[in-house]
């Protein structure tokens, strides 16, 4: 009790401040109330502004209103509507009158066929018109509006209104809160007030002014003993105080508190550190022979700049010990990152970039990757091609360097052309006293001195005896040029980077097709996407197969990075390999799914690798003879075709699960392509985005194929050009084949009867048709192919039996048996009759095989031509 009455004692400073805040409480409380009263009294009468508006505005242009107005009887027609809208609006009333202001309705219905009260020329004029009148029912805002026709002639106004005293309530429903919340905030300020005024005597202890004035003695003369520069500034820099260490280090004169710290002579930067009351921790200036780590602080907690306090250090030796060891260490950390954070992909161009992102600021203020175009498609690097600039990264976005994308030739005595040639790095301490380096671009190369960057170092970026590109350091903003320990840095960055883009480049060139198959039966061009987050698992064939027919694939595998690049290698392989089966889409497809599910089952030990999950697939399979395309998808996007006529469609393809899921069929479609049809095969990245679901994205997809020229050159460069998104989340696989047939008169069929004497005829035909084709140098091997196959058909197979010559790129044979029984080749001994035909087709054929069909089977022989193969007509 004591102490809570030493603190309201007004004779303590505690009990001054105490009673301070409790009149200062009492007097924003009042005024919080007064304010809110008038504030609520302005709102409300606001509101019935605005509601009596909307409402009068609504029942004007409601339906009907017009034709109630010119009917016989407005009143009876407008009375019940106005009453609902009063009651559903909670006004007080909505009055309809006709251009006179002779009322149809009112709440009180013997008010109806009197003069309206009020402003009513604005609303003839057709202006609404909201006022605070007097009304028949009292003080009250109401908002006149005109009804005009089609026309716009008024033919009769609404009003609505609101009596003050309705929406006035508000503020005596309020107050009794207010004033209850006002009483608990001064009976909290109270206590509040209390407990400061307690602390505050509290952290005096008691002491009176001698005692103050001696513990301030005592602080005074730590402050100056302390080896640690010390000073207080105020707001606008004037220095306040300085102890002897902060004297001696900045060597400030006698007078200096008192000063303006622009008058103490400091070097540029401290002067602006200090002026500034910004907060800095050991920032380093030089001042004279020293190095001084600065720290400072605002003297205001709550961050208002009101002052500062400083505390300066000399670490001039200290500095000098560990800067070296600090360099070493940093650039080890670069090394690590660079071992951690490069190669991450296995796309060429996303590799450079993440080099030159790791280099800059830490190394270098600017970063370029230049590369062989040869290289960025996976090829062989060509020392006499144009490069490209790959990667550019940088702290500013305005520098005047080469552009990414840029075609780059550089000359022999700049520092590229140097490092290109030599195979070694080339340091420009001095880019402004580099002529060489100036030859390059005369006018780009005084852009460049002039924004500032003057150091510049070159990589090659080799691996074993190839140079790939090379990579360019730029430094601006750090003042000191690059020196020969920087250079060694540069080479060893590079070296580390260049086996991984190397990588990339094998990847592209080995798992992506470099270039399609010598076929007749489509006209094919493609492109491959790869996504921001590196390349991943989407791949496309083109594969010939027997009968001059030609087999497309295209597929994904669900993800990025090594382990999808791994199994989409391991599918494109099988693909490769059942295709040579001649077997239809949907059984490849079925071979294809078991192989992903031996996979998974061989991996599923392994924590570390992820299942094949989301693998799909389309293959289809094209006969320029019949002019039909067989298609099967493993929960695959549908084919698009693009007829002659330019009609673009997306043919009914059954959709089967996703490879590796197995226990499902997988069905085909039998699609009949006229000559000059487009069939566009992709993956899901072209149709599908995190924006837009697969509907949107094949509607727009049909909107690029409707408007794209009729080559498939046209139809890729149009597509893509419409679908990529700035930034591709996945792979996009896109090719496009226009279809063509091989014309009748390259094209011979004979039935043969199950007779031997049959096989001299079918030679006798054979003869006339090469003759006809003026192929003769090729009767002879061909009358012995099929003397053969027709001979094993009769033997071996069932009727009926068909002989088939398809005069394309090669002229190929075909015996057709109802038979499934396969023929085997086998090396028959002295004493066999029989056991040598196979072995003599197989000598004769450039290659040969059997193709199954659904009732029966196709044994077919290929030869080459004599010459150059004739084209398709």
């Amino acid at each position: 009790m004591a102490g809570l009455r030493s603190v309201l004692s007004g004779r303590s400073v505690a009990g001054q401040v105490f009673f301070l805040l409790l009149v200062m409480v009492l007097v924003l409380v009042v005024a919080a109330v007064v304010a809110l009263v008038l504030q609520v009294q302005r709102d409300s009468t606001q509101e019935a502004r605005n509601r009596s508006l909307a409402v009068a505005e609504t029942f004007a242009n409601a339906p009907g209103t017009i034709d109630a107005l010119e009917s016989p009887d407005p009143t009876a027609v407008l009375q019940p509507r106005a009453e609902a809208a009063r009651e559903r609006s909670h006004v007080d009333f909505v009055v309809v009158m006709n251009t006179d202001g002779i009322r149809y309705t009112h709440p009180r219905p013997d008010r109806i066929g009197k003069q309206f009260v009020g402003t009513l020329e604005p609303a003839l004029a057709g202006e609404p018109v909201v006022e605070e009148i007097d009304g028949t029912i009292g003080r009250l805002v109401q908002a006149v509006v005109p009804v005009e026709d089609p026309d716009g002639e008024v033919v009769g106004l609404v009003s609505a209104g609101i009596t003050l005293e309705n929406v006035g309530g508000a503020t005596e429903a309020q107050l009794p809160l207010v004033l209850g919340a006002a009483a608990a905030a001064l009976a909290l300020a109270t206590g509040g007030a209390a407990l400061i005024s307690r602390r505050l005597r509290h952290q005096t202890h008691g002491l009176g002014p001698h005692e103050m004035t001696r513990m301030y003695e005592h602080h005074d003369a730590v402050l100056h003993a302390v080896r640690e520069g010390v000073m207080i500034l105020d707001g606008d820099g004037t220095l306040l105080l300085a102890n002897d260490e902060a004297r001696r280090l900045f060597s400030l004169p006698e007078d200096a508190e008192g000063r303006h710290v622009r008058d103490l002579g400091l070097d540029p930067d401290t002067t602006e550190l200090l002026s500034s009351g910004r907060t800095a921790t050991d920032e380093v200036f030089p001042v004279g022979d020293r190095l001084l780590a600065v720290n400072q602080r605002p003297t205001d907690p709550a961050g208002r700049h009101r002052g500062s306090v400083t505390s300066v250090r000399d670490t001039t030796e200290l500095r000098a010990l560990s800067g070296r060891a600090e360099e070493s260490r940093e650039r080890l950390n670069m090394l690590y990152d660079a071992g951690v954070g490069i190669g991450t992909s296995l796309d060429v161009a996303r590799t450079a970039q993440e080099l030159s992102d790791l280099a800059v600021p830490r190394f270098a203020d600017f970063v370029t990757v230049d590369l062989f175009e040869s290289v960025l498609a996976g090829g062989q690097p060509d020392a006499a091609a144009a490069l490209r600039r790959t990667a550019r990264t940088g702290v500013d976005e305005d520098a005047p360097l080469y552009p990414r994308d840029h075609q780059i030739r550089f000359v022999e005595s700049s520092p590229h052309g140097r490092s290109l040639a030599t195979g070694r790095a080339v340091l420009e301490p001095r880019l402004d006293e580099a002529p060489g380096w100036q030859a390059q671009d005369k006018e780009r190369s005084a852009q460049v001195v002039e924004y500032g960057i003057h150091s510049l170092i070159t990589v090659p970026l080799r691996v074993g005896s190839m140079t790939l590109g090379v990579v360019s350091f730029w430094r601006s903003r750090k003042q000191v040029p690059f020196d020969e320990e920087e250079l060694a840095l540069a080479e060893e960055l590079v070296a580390r980077a260049a086996v991984s883009i190397d990588n990339a480049r094998r990847y592209t060139r080995e798992l992506l097709p470099r270039t399609l198959p010598e076929q007749n039966a489509l006209e094919i061009a493609y492109r491959y996407l790869p996504a921001q987050a590196g390349v991943g698992g989407d791949w496309f064939d083109v594969l010939p197969l027997s009968g001059a027919r030609v087999a497309l694939v295209v597929g994904d595998v669900v993800g990025h990075g090594l382990h999808a690049a791994a199994t989409m290698g391991r599918l494109r392989t099988a693909v490769h390999n059942f295709s040579a089966l001649d077997l239809p889409p949907g059984e490849l497809l079925a071979l294809l799914d078991e192989l992903v599910g031996r996979i998974d089952q061989d991996e599923a030990q392994d924590e570390h690798v992820a299942p094949v999950i989301g693998a799909t697939c389309l293959y289809a399979v094209y006969d320029p003879v019949s002019r039909r395309c067989a298609v099967a998808r493993a929960g695959h996007p549908p084919p698009a075709v693009v007829r002659p006529d330019g009609h673009v469609e997306f043919p009914d393809v059954p959709a089967g699960p996703p490879l590796g899921l197995g226990g499902l069929p997988f069905e085909s479609a039998e699609l009949e392509l006229p000559e000059g049809s487009r069939l566009v095969l992709y993956t899901d990245g072209l149709v599908e985005d995190r924006a837009h679901d697969i509907d949107v994205g094949l509607e727009r997809l049909r909107e690029a194929l409707a408007g794209a020229g009729e080559s498939p050159e046209e139809t890729c460069r149009a597509v893509v050009e419409a679908r990529r998104p700035a930034k591709a989340a996945d792979d996009i696989a896109l090719i496009v084949a226009r279809t063509r047939a091989l014309s009748a008169d390259r094209i011979a069929e004979w039935p043969v009867p199950s007779d031997p004497a049959a096989v001299g005829e079918v030679r006798a035909a054979v003869t006339r048709k090469l003759a006809e084709w003026g192929l003769d140098e090729l009767t002879f091997g061909t009358e012995l192919i099929l003397s053969e196959l027709v001979t094993n058909a009769m033997r071996h197979g069932g009727a009926p039996i068909q002989v088939r010559m398809l005069y394309e790129r090669h002229l190929i044979c075909e015996v057709y048996d109802s038979s499934s029984t396969a023929p085997h080749l086998r090396y028959a001994t002295m004493t066999d009759e029989g056991g040598r035909g196979l072995f003599l087709v197989a000598q004769l054929a450039e290659r040969w095989g059997t193709r199954y069909l659904p009732a029966g089977k196709v044994i077919w022989a290929e030869q080459n031509l004599p010459e150059s193969p004739g084209a398709m007509s």
